[in-house]
């Protein structure tokens, strides 16, 4: 009995390790994992309504009067959920768009910057938040990076006078996870692309762990996805260099 009841408990443990290294989105559509390269571009299926929310990025941005984009995957696009409040105290009035999409990996998003996301628009800054998706595919650190730096080559094509805030992948998963190590490894990777000129590159992974390396569910509710708490914190690190590429400092 007791045997058993130990096999239960370490079955309960592994599963909840694991659990917190998978994809940021959940999609049981394998045409959402299409491997694909992370720096070629690739669509993502329909999912959840991607392709609608591709359509409203791509209306919003003809629009133009955009003067800051956040761009990456289920992360960034929760700044309109967990993070709204904190969205609309700091970026309501920089006419900020969102341009995340959740499950979106770097092939996924270079799709979305080669088909309408950027055109009609050029705003001061861009901050970019992508690859956690990537990892969860199976990417290497280096391909991973690859797919960083070709999403921000493509800003800087697109967008020439566009100011880039790089975010190095932020920490996910129990300690010892690897995919919180090759996260790690690619974004120190991919922010060789920073020239502090064109591209400024941040990793503020340590505000959201503990001292011991752990991720407070006050923090990541899912040792993944952020709580208002967390995007607090992403806010407030990054404030003062977007204060600065934009123009705003006080």
């Amino acid at each position: 009995m007791k045997a058993e009841f130990s096999r239960i408990i370490i079955a309960v443990i592994i599963s909840l390790l694991a659990s917190s290294c998978r994809p940021a989105v959940q999609n049981s559509d394998p045409s959402q994992r299409i491997k694909g390269h992370p720096d070629k571009a690739l669509r993502t299926n329909n999912a959840f309504g991607h392709w609608e929310r591709e359509a409203a990025y791509n209306e919003r941005a003809a629009r133009g009067n955009a003067e800051l984009i956040f761009v990456g995957d289920s992360i960034t696009q929760r700044w309109n959920g967990q993070g709204k409040q904190i969205w609309q105290k700091f970026y309501s009035s920089r006419n900020a768009l969102n341009l995340g999409i959740d499950g979106d990996r770097t092939q996924n998003v270079l799709w979305r910057l080669e088909n309408g996301n950027i055109d009609g628009i050029s705003p001061k800054a861009a901050v970019v938040l992508i690859g956690t998706n990537n990892a969860s595919d199976g990417d290497s650190a280096e391909d991973i990076a690859a797919g960083i730096i070709a999403v921000c080559n493509k800003i800087r094509q697109k967008l020439p006078q566009t100011q880039i805030l790089l975010m190095g992948i932020f920490p996910r998963g129990e300690m010892g996870c690897e995919i919180r190590d090759r996260n790690a490894k690619a974004g120190r990777i991919a922010s060789k692309i920073a020239d502090g000129k064109m591209i400024h590159y941040m990793d503020i992974g340590e505000q959201f762990l503990e001292p011991d390396g752990s991720i407070s569910k006050e923090i990541m509710y899912d040792s993944l996805h952020l709580t208002p708490k967390g995007y607090q914190v992403w806010a407030e690190a990054i404030e003062p260099k977007l204060a600065e590429i934009m123009g705003q400092e006080k």
